[in-house]
């Protein structure tokens, strides 16, 4: 089977493989949506971009070449470079979700158990859990006080953290546990980190537990309490990877769908303003139905549309109905893969392979199409001749064969407005697993295809 790669001289292959190094630094750093969003912001203020809550609050007019960024909860970011067009024609639109799958704390996650002390965990999306345990693991996120400070944690990162972990059972002992489906071998109460050891002197119950929190206390001034207002998520440790002999693919955490906020974004930023206003949205929570005040079922998108049309001068309600009416918007996110190690899942005529490029799909959803968006064929027309125009790889697919299951988008969601919208994003293998394997190539095609899009839709 033919790949694009053979299309790539030496010049444009040295610029595959740096917008790869940026990438990988991207998701070694941003490993939570809120470290998504803290690096977005970086990012967009050294390209020129505003706080748009500053411009509001300031009643700062905004004009064609102004380019601004609305922080929804440090969890969402929408970003704009306002075109020549009014707001009203719409907006050529990227939207992603930085959240990904991994171990959330329990309010009280804290215990200790025959001289150990550990750590509850809740599972987030869908994962196997079974691929959770007997690994390196990292702590980040927040731990938010009574006073109003907020405290920000990474464990296990740097090379000379201690890292954490789920032990499991030695294989002597484990003929029960391998008798049962994979689903039920690790059950979601058996995921307890393994936090400590050493006890606290003069201490006659949980030894251990007074000394992890004695050291919590002096290294980031937390108490036992402040875990039920915390937000400390459990994801794997280390640095995304070069992968293969030939290094040819990235191996790295929470690809799906960081993969394509990154190449959104850095396709908005580096696209500057073009007619149409163009927006990138990354949002929280898809792996678990877009629900929340930060899910795109949220109204924080709206608002943001409707602020930015304030301060341009020329909002109504009939004006933002006719904004989204008239926009395009990539979903941006992943497809499933080709692996030929299991063939039998897909439909070959209609998969994503890696190296072919970026994967657009008609539609995602469930068997009968259930929960899907299913795309204009008109849209997916005019995607077609940019993406030819622009010599864009570029394959279709869908998300393995009809019976076989499927899985869904923020696509449905923000089709609720009457906007053209199509799934289209980098094919991944080992989807929802702790590391997850990309093609540079496709990662690369997928930035361009953005690009493309955002200035020639």
């Amino acid at each position: 089977m033919k790949t694009v790669w053979e299309k790539y001289d030496e010049s444009s292959l040295n610029k595959l493989m740096a917008f790869n190094e940026g990438y990988k630094k991207y998701i070694s750093v941003c490993k939570t949506e809120r470290e998504c969003v803290a690096e977005g912001i970086r990012l967009a203020k050294q390209y020129g971009f505003k706080d748009l809550k500053d411009c509001i609050a300031g009643g700062v007019s905004l004009h064609t070449g102004d380019k601004v960024y609305y922080d929804n909860k440090g969890k969402d970011l929408v970003l704009f470079a306002i075109g020549n067009e009014p707001l009203e024609t719409g907006m050529n639109i990227l939207g992603a979700h930085i959240d990904s799958p991994r171990l959330d704390l329990k309010q009280h996650p804290l215990y200790e158990d025959k001289g150990i002390a550990l750590l509850k965990t809740h599972y987030y999306g869908g994962v196997k859990k079974y691929q959770w345990v007997a690994m390196p693991l990292a702590m980040h996120g927040v731990v938010c006080k009574k006073d109003g400070t907020c405290v920000n944690v990474v464990i296990g990162e740097d090379p000379d953290d201690p890292v954490l972990g789920i032990t499991d059972l030695l294989p002597h002992l484990a003929a029960g546990q391998m008798e049962k489906p994979a689903a039920k071998i690790i059950e979601g109460e058996e995921m307890n980190i393994t936090f400590g050891t050493i006890p606290a002197k003069e201490e006659e119950k949980d030894a251990v537990k007074a000394a992890i929190l004695t050291s919590l206390k002096e290294k980031y001034g937390i108490e036992e309490d402040d875990f039920m207002s915390a937000e400390l998520e459990m994801v794997p440790a280390g640095p995304a990877r070069d992968y293969g002999l030939d290094r040819s693919m990235v191996m790295g955490y929470g690809q799906d769908d960081r993969v394509c906020g990154y190449t959104s974004l850095m396709a908005l930023l580096d696209g500057g303003c073009q007619e149409k206003t163009t927006c990138c949205v990354l949002v929280d929570k898809e792996e678990v139905g877009s629900i929340g005040a930060t899910g795109m079922h949220s109204m924080f998108f709206e608002t943001a549309v409707m602020e930015l049309m304030e301060l341009c001068g020329g909002y109504s309600a009939l004006n933002i109905r006719r904004c989204f009416n008239n926009s395009n918007m990539l979903s941006s996110d992943v497809s499933a893969a080709f692996d030929p190690t299991f063939p039998q899942v897909n439909e070959p005529m209609n998969t994503a392979y890696m190296g072919k490029g970026i994967c657009i799909n008609k539609y995602t959803g469930s068997r009968g199409k259930g929960g899907c968006n299913d795309a204009n064929p008109e849209f997916i027309a005019k995607i077609r001749d940019v993406f030819e125009k622009e010599d864009i790889a570029f394959q279709s697919g869908e998300l393995g064969k009809v019976d076989c299951g499927g899985g869904g988008t923020i696509a449905y969601i923000v089709a609720q407005y009457n906007m053209n919208v199509i799934d289209s994003g980098v094919p991944v293998l080992s989807m929802h697993a702790p590391w997850e394997i990309t093609s540079k190539l496709d990662i690369y095609e997928t930035y361009k295809a953005y690009m493309a899009f955002i200035s020639k839709m």
